[in-house]
């Protein structure tokens, strides 16, 4: 029988390993365009592969120009993703973290996870004596107006995506209540609820989900809808509110305001 082949098992294998490859160098590909760069380091260790394998799969992508090497890492190619496009990215966060910005209150403390639109919102806080409770380390450097406090969770520091995770950081977030709470996600679908990339995160936006007394905002411009990514964060009976932008499809807004969320679609420039 063709099945019982040792030539034709030999295949199956073959296969399967280009499929894990290839499965490999999306995800480079997905860490470095949502992070912009990467050290070796770091991609190696979020993967659990060795150096020696990244460094292998960065010099087949750099050869197919989706990335730039440099060295101890790599960041997304200028041609790989058109300006208009990136252009048109960035305009959707903008204006979404603008929005969610203007939703908090004097007094407010609030939660922010290590999405990089939630990161957004804190530059475009207005209100007075607010407090931002974040696990994302890149908060340090971002743009904090003087009416707004940061306070970092603490945590193991993954460099890819600059978040504190594990338990110190979610000791530390079970020790407040906040009154609001905004969480980008990786994906957001009726079937799979808010999806995250990074399995290490579910705790922490469960967390910072259950400790948030008011609104639980997802903040997920256009391009996340529908999307199913790795780790379920939570299930869509557990979404309250999602604020993305107006380029999303029409259908899949309503589809959510069916399943009884309320969904603020936000205008490009708002």
């Amino acid at each position: 029988m063709r099945g019982n082949s040792p030539l034709f098992e030999g295949k199956i294998d073959m296969k399967r390993s280009r499929d894990i490859v290839e499965n490999r160098r999306k995800q480079i590909i997905s860490i470095l365009s949502k992070t912009g760069e990467a050290h070796v380091a770091d991609i190696a260790a979020f993967l659990d592969v060795s150096e020696i394998t990244v460094r292998r799969d960065l010099q087949y992508l750099e050869d197919n120009n989706k990335i730039r090497r440099y060295y101890g890492g790599a960041k997304i190619a200028d041609n790989d993703k058109p300006e208009s496009t990136r252009d048109l990215n960035e305009r959707c966060k903008d204006a979404i973290a603008r929005y969610a910005a203007s939703l908090i209150e004097d007094g407010d403390t609030v939660f922010i996870n290590t999405s990089t639109t939630a990161l957004e919102v804190i530059q475009y806080i207005t209100a007075k004596n607010v407090v931002v409770i974040t696990n994302n380390g890149n908060a340090i450097n971002s743009h904090k107006p003087a009416n707004v406090s940061v306070v970092l969770s603490g945590g193991e520091l993954r460099n890819v995506k600059g978040s504190m995770v594990g338990e110190f950081a979610i000791h530390s977030l079970n020790r407040v209540t906040a009154k609001k709470s905004f969480l980008g996600c990786s994906g957001l679908s009726i079937a799979n609820g808010m999806t995250t990339e990074m399995m290490n995160e579910v705790d922490i936006n469960k967390v910072m989900r259950e400790r948030t007394r008011g609104r639980s905002f997802i903040l997920a411009d256009h391009r996340k809808l529908g999307v199913n990514s790795s780790f379920v964060s939570c299930t869509i009976d557990s979404v309250t509110d999602i604020i993305t932008d107006e380029m999303a499809d029409p259908a899949m807004v309503e589809e959510f305001r069916e399943n009884g969320i309320r969904v603020d679609t936000v205008k490009l420039g708002y």
